[in-house]
């Protein structure tokens, strides 16, 4: 089918920002060039996901399922530009055209599409998706990151349109990124608001490459390949991820030959990957960063600021003591930079234009005095108006990276006179006090969206994912500034803008940005990782067929759909 791709005039531009595609240590793979398929890809995670309904959707774990489950209308391209559509792949859908006046496009799905229990693909179900996506009866991010389409309605089977409120460079993006495309005829008859319960999410129907096999809770997902993909069956037969939470034990199951993908290696293991044969490294640089998040309202008093973090003198000071440097070399070796702000490095237009708050304890002792916190029991513990200088750190389970920087973090802050006690809680239960702003600091760790897009959700006072709670007019306006304006010029001033205010605001101390290499084993053939996800082109990975082990020749079990309605 010929590809007719329409840009509207006002943005065909594209901002200059400057960007780090990670390369795998492999060949581009095409799916037309194996000659032989088939085979098995056991990847070894760290956590459960809680659900694979994709709204409710929060864990690194869940998403990469999820990914290759179901379908967008079209993917963002490896050079992760947000403006216009330029940049874009097209998935379910395979052709769009803007409106003249650019606050409308129709999206035409490819006719072939099938939903895995077989039924077509149709634009109802992109009007549905949406519906649910936009839903108040959801408690997700995902209403304020569609907030600028009005409405999507239905022109034939098999054309939807996406019908926005106000031009902004982003709306291609906002219509395509932000949304599974989910099938009507499963989910329809559920109430939105019983939709997070529904047994959909532990067997889930989608269009994408692969299907839901079966899941044995805490142990394993197990996907097969769709066999009747649009776009061309898959090359490999199955992924199996199997759960794992003890790092040791996954990094044994990695050299014991039980597992072919583990994507969260120790520097300390990096040699030991190097001298094992069937193994290799494969460098990818992610979107993610590393913080420490703190809550500046009392997680007992709603509405009312933090004894301790709402102060941000306070919070300055947490930031000063902290030697970042340090930390990343303990922690990382060479394998990770110190972080900038809440963005990586590979997405923030001017690394120069803003300034950092420096490492100095002695200033940040000084700052703790003149606010009045001051050890006067001699106990090694600040306090002011009989409250202690101390808050607790949550850290997941499943992070050793985290782990060690609460360690560390509690030994540079005791020398400040502040007492920071970690407590390392189940993913889930994690999540859990996260979203319900029940915390007073978290090591956390996001995936940012291309575009800086999602500095709204996590960082703006309107935004879902702020768990901390931080609100600044001057921020927001910048950041809100900077993501409609058509200028690129403009657009880089007010992103430094919003970087400089948040840094002075202190709701976090920004750490780290992390080197990720992943290993994989060696008879695998993979296409480089795209920066949005190890998965995002798994449909292509391919075992060399001289290679194979034992369960490469597993028989794929037939699958029985058994999701109710």
């Amino acid at each position: 089918m010929t590809r007719r791709f329409a840009t509207p005039r006002a943005i065909r531009w594209a901002l200059p920002f400057v960007l780090v595609v990670a390369a795998a240590c492999s060949p581009d793979v095409r799916q037309e060039d194996a000659t032989e398929g088939g085979g098995t890809l056991v990847v070894v995670v760290p956590a459960e996901p809680a659900t694979l309904l994709p709204p409710m959707v929060t864990s690194t774990q869940g998403g990469d399922i999820v990914g290759v489950l179901f379908e967008r209308l079209a993917e963002i391209g490896p050079r992760l530009e947000t403006y216009g559509d330029a940049g874009f792949e097209p998935r379910l859908a395979r052709v769009w055209q803007w409106s003249p006046d650019s606050l409308s496009i129709a999206f035409t799905l490819d006719s072939a599409a099938r939903w895995h229990d077989g039924r077509p693909v149709r634009a109802a179900d992109v009007r549905f998706s949406f519906g649910v996506y936009s839903s108040d009866s959801l408690t997700t991010e995902h209403q304020a990151l569609l907030a600028n389409i009005d409405s999507v309605s239905v022109r034939d089977t098999l054309t939807a349109i996406f019908w926005f409120k106000r031009r902004t460079p982003q709306q291609f993006y906002d219509a395509t990124h932000h949304m599974y495309v989910l099938p009507a005829h499963r989910l329809d008859t559920i109430p939105l608001s019983r939709l997070a319960d529904a047994a959909f999410g532990r067997t889930p129907i989608g269009s994408g490459p692969f299907r839901f096999a079966r899941w044995t809770p805490g142990q394993r997902i197990e996907l097969e390949a769709n066999t009747t993909y649009a776009q061309g069956r898959p090359v490999l037969d199955r992924v199996i991820w199997t759960i794992t939470p003890d790092p040791g034990a996954a990094t044994v199951a990695l050299f014991a030959g039980e597992a072919d993908f583990f994507e969260m290696i120790r520097p300390e293991h990096l040699p030991q990957v190097a001298r094992t044969p069937t193994l290799r490294l494969v460098d990818n640089r992610s979107l993610q960063y590393g913080f420490l998040g703190f809550n500046v309202q009392d997680p007992k008093r709603p509405g009312q600021t933090h004894p301790v973090l709402g102060d941000v003198a306070v919070r300055r000071a947490l930031s000063m003591a902290v030697d970042r440097a340090t930390l990343v070399r303990n922690v990382f070796d060479s394998l990770g930079l110190v972080g900038l702000g809440p963005a990586p490095r590979a997405l923030i237009p001017d690394t120069t234009a803003f300034t950092q708050i420096p490492h100095d304890p002695a200033a940040a002792r000084a700052l703790l005095d003149s606010a009045g916190w001051r050890d006067a029991n001699g106990d090694g513990v600040r306090e002011r108006g009989g409250i202690p200088l101390a808050f607790e750190i949550l850290v997941p389970n499943s992070s050793q990276t985290r782990q060690r920087y609460a360690v560390l973090l509690q030994a540079q802050y005791r020398a400040i006179g502040v007492k920071a006690t970690p407590r390392v809680l189940d993913v889930n239960a994690l999540i859990t006090r996260i979203d319900a702003h029940d915390f007073d600091a978290y090591t956390g760790s996001w995936q940012t969206s291309p575009g800086l897009v999602g500095l709204r959700q996590t960082w703006s006072s309107t935004g879902t994912g702020n768990a901390g709670r931080y609100a600044s007019a001057a921020f927001d306006a910048a950041v809100d500034s900077a993501l409609s304006t058509f200028d690129g010029q403009a657009a880089r001033s007010y992103w430094s803008r919003a970087f400089q205010q948040i840094i002075d605001d202190a709701p976090a101390v920004w750490l780290y940005e992390q080197r990720m290499p992943v290993a994989v084993h060696r008879r695998f053939q993979i296409p480089p990782l795209h920066p949005t996800g190890w998965y995002r082109d798994l449909a292509r990975w391919r075992i060399d067929p001289t290679q194979r082990i034992e369960r490469d020749r597993l028989p794929v079990s037939s699958t029985t759909d058994s999701t109710p309605r």
